[in-house]
């Protein structure tokens, strides 16, 4: 019956409000175990609830205990194998056996610096990479649930706006910045005319593994919103959404920005201008020889006159 007792008020200390590594990976068990020979040494009493009260302040209550736990996904059962090797030597040693509370703090203080150091140097993840998807990998377990957190962003990424030009080529890449599963599927659909993301205005367009999505030559139907849905074994993942603008389409350049094109009326222009030119230098030639012509003329008549 004491035993009992005991028991229920120890795990009540343990999972109360401040959770940590410690109550994730060792069991109730063990942790009664070794707390069973704590003495308080002012008093010679042995007292139970006092280790356990130590165990919450050195591990539960400690933020770099915490933040060392913050490790990638997959890599909790490392922590427990860490956690295991500082505190069940302890559990053997101290089973049964009394000690004073002073060496229960310098091995309990020395066994979480020891895990410190340890599952620091374990993979971390680069977290979760807004504004959206669903990123299973950059999840990082959380020794205050005992679970690995979500990234809760939501599912559909901002709109992009895509400018077109007549009869131009578009192409639309469906890439995050995150990790994707290997399994993936990409459905690409279209909701002609609007900016929208309003799923059930759109309509599948292709189904595969094509991650680009083109369009040779542009036009006014091909004005609207596209989204791009990837899928891991039937689960959506990430949806993205680009609006390829519409209302009027800009006429496609016909060569680079800073090519010179000789256009017909230019020309037209060139050629007149040259013509003009030569009559005006005939004219100004032929009015300069005559009166050299009209004073031979006058000498050849005195001269025949005579």
């Amino acid at each position: 019956m004491y035993k009992s007792a005991l028991c229920l008020v120890c795990v009540s200390l343990l999972l109360g409000p401040s959770l940590s590594c410690y109550q994730c990976f060792v069991e109730v068990q063990d942790s009664l175990r070794l707390c069973w020979g704590h003495i308080l040494t002012e008093h010679n009493v042995r007292n139970v609830d006092s280790c356990f009260r130590k165990l919450d302040r050195i591990f539960n209550n400690h933020e770099r205990v915490i933040e060392a736990g913050r490790v990638g996904k997959g890599y909790d059962k490392q922590l427990k194998e860490l956690l295991d090797g500082e505190i069940l030597p302890m559990v053997e040693e101290f089973d049964r056996k009394r000690n004073n509370d002073t060496v229960y703090e310098e091995r309990l203080q020395t066994a979480a610096d020891n895990f410190i150091a340890a599952a620091s140097k374990l993979p971390r993840v680069s977290g979760c990479l807004p504004p959206c998807g669903f990123q299973s990998a950059g999840a990082v377990y959380n020794c205050i649930t005992c679970q690995y957190d979500s990234c809760e962003l939501p599912l559909d990424c901002p709109v992009k706006e895509v400018t077109a030009m007549e009869n131009s080529r578009i192409q639309m890449w469906c890439e995050v910045p995150f990790h994707l599963p290997g399994n993936i599927e990409v459905i690409w659909r279209f909701a002609e005319e609007v900016k929208t993301q309003q799923v059930d205005q759109f309509k599948e367009v292709t189904a595969g593994l094509d991650t680009i999505y083109s369009i040779p030559s542009s036009s006014l139907q091909h004005v609207g919103t596209y989204q791009c849905e990837i899928y891991s074994v039937q689960r959506s993942i990430v949806r993205l959404y680009f609006y390829l603008t519409g209302g009027r389409f800009l006429p496609a350049p016909a060569g680079p920005p800073h090519s010179l094109t000789t256009s017909p009326l230019l020309l037209t222009a060139c050629l007149t201008a040259l013509l003009l030119l030569l009559f005006l230098s005939m004219g100004a030639l032929y009015w300069s020889v005559l009166p050299e012509q009209t004073s031979h003329a006058e000498q050849e008549e005195e001269y025949l006159g005579l």
